[in-house]
């Protein structure tokens, strides 16, 4: 039997992965990281002023952020390992070696925060009257390990950015201590837990609807907690912003809006200042007037959280482009110091599953599409989202397009568009390419991705 296959061509594996990812930051931050110290002190208060309603209400928010980190958001993460080594097999591969035993340690924090978190959630009942003080310190141990791994992965995305002295230094310690890392964990720090009080005020609304006077009581309380990590939240992330390399900075505008819409940068962030300034005026309000405040209002900092948090993901993935790893692989999953190799002898040459090694008159149109696909379907797809097809429509119209122009441009897209990396292959290659391109203007195809077929993979690392 045949069964249908479902391509997500359309989606692109650029968004693929942001989809995903962003998901997940906003499940391991807001739900694990930040809300597991928030329940716990919720849990120390309840047993310090005797109100049982605190002990209630973490449980309540202690069982929705069990349930959806043990399962949507290890699905979430599963599929972040399963999309970029899909995508990208030769990025996740190098950070795989150079953090190996960085990843094994937080694997093992990992292993102890589920195993933790479920002896948390499953004691709760059970461990009362003496016994509430040992579980309080069993909550504080289990946030002080869902913490550090953030710290590990932090460290990670940090040299993604900036790998600092492991160019030169190509030690594990020079990776992890990158000039981006600890700028970055104190932001994540603050945002994980600004982001856990608004979805506690989230719950809040749902689980105080029968005891309002308490509920006005709660509201206050996690107001401050949310306003209390501002301070930590704004110095990070001026900090954050002052380390950020100045040609990525330079990117900030387009990352910000897209090509497109780059003239509406200023406009843009006045939006997203006025959606923070939104959210803490509400938190405010808790302070200030909690009885009064609408319940209502209690959605609106969770929703702009989880599109504030979206855009600095999307923000920072998209700055350190063309590379993938800052000065070691390009966006594209081919280091650097292949370049020279790949633009002599060609990279289908190199191509690990090319069903061609060079380009001949009889198979120009196929090698210029598997050209394409390896090095370009990690960020373009033919026709659908960052669409190749539309890229060329809006530089050359609906007029035939010339090939010998469109070569050229591949040859040297990267100069006035910095974010793309430089055209890995050789001059047979590129014309190929071109050729190629120029027939998708007659004959439109859509061409699978590498989330439905793979990526022929380049000449492999040689480190």
């Amino acid at each position: 039997m045949d069964f249908p296959i479902f391509h997500l061509d359309f989606l692109g594996n650029r968004l693929l992965i942001a989809v995903i990812a962003i998901f997940h930051v906003y499940m391991s931050h807001a739900l694990a990281v930040g809300s597991l110290p928030l329940i716990t002190l919720m849990e120390w208060k309840g047993r310090r002023d005797g109100e049982q309603g605190w002990d209630s209400l973490a449980y309540r928010i202690l069982f929705t952020c069990f349930v959806l980190t043990t399962s949507v958001g290890a699905l979430s993460g599963v599929g972040i390992w399963f999309s970029t080594s899909l995508v990208n097999p030769a990025a996740i591969g190098s950070l795989i070696r150079v953090f190996f035993w960085a990843w094994f340690f937080e694997w093992f924090l990992f292993f102890a925060e589920v195993v933790l978190i479920m002896a948390y959630f499953l004691t709760w009942k059970r461990w009362t009257g003496e016994k509430k003080g040992r579980h309080i310190a069993l909550g504080v141990v289990l946030s002080v390990f869902s913490w550090l791994t953030m710290a590990v992965i932090t460290a990670i995305l940090g040299f993604m950015m900036d790998p600092g002295n492991w160019l030169s230094q190509r030690f594990l310690w020079t990776g992890i201590l990158n000039p981006v890392y600890l700028p970055q964990l104190l932001f994540r720090t603050s945002m994980a837990m600004i982001a856990a009080g608004f979805f506690s005020l989230l719950l809040t609304y749902f689980f105080t609807r029968k005891n309002r006077e308490f509920g006005a009581v709660v509201i206050k309380r996690v107001s401050i907690w949310c306003l209390a990590w501002l301070p930590a939240g704004v110095g990070g992330a001026i900090w954050y912003r002052s380390v950020v390399p100045g040609w990525m900075a330079d990117h900030f505008p387009v990352a910000l809006t897209s090509q497109n819409f780059v003239q509406w940068e200023h406009t843009l962030l006045m939006i997203l200042a006025a959606m923070a300034a939104t959210a803490f005026l509400v938190a405010l309000w808790g302070i200030v007037a909690p009885r009064r405040l609408p319940r209502v209002v209690l959605l609106v900092p969770f929703l702009l959280a989880v599109v504030l948090m979206g855009y600095f993901e999307r923000t920072r993935e998209f700055i350190r482009k063309p590379y993938v790893i800052t000065d070691y692989m390009y966006a594209n999953g081919i280091r650097t110091d292949s370049y020279p190799l790949l633009q002599s002898e060609g990279i289908l040459r190199h191509a690990t599953f090319a069903p061609m090694r060079k380009v001949e008159g009889e198979n120009r149109l196929q090698a210029g599409r598997e050209v394409f696909r390896i090095a370009c379907t990690r960020c373009h797809t033919t026709d659908g989202m960052n669409g190749i097809v539309e890229k060329l429509r809006d530089l050359y119209g609906e007029r035939p397009w010339e090939r010998d122009v469109i070569k050229s441009y591949i040859q040297s897209m990267h100069n006035p568009r910095p974010f793309m990396p430089p055209f890995p292959g050789n001059d047979p290659e590129a014309g190929a390419l071109a050729d190629w391109l120029v027939s998708l203007q007659r004959y439109p195809e859509s061409l699978p991705g590498a989330q439905t077929v793979g990526v022929p993979q380049p000449a492999p690392d040689h480190d």
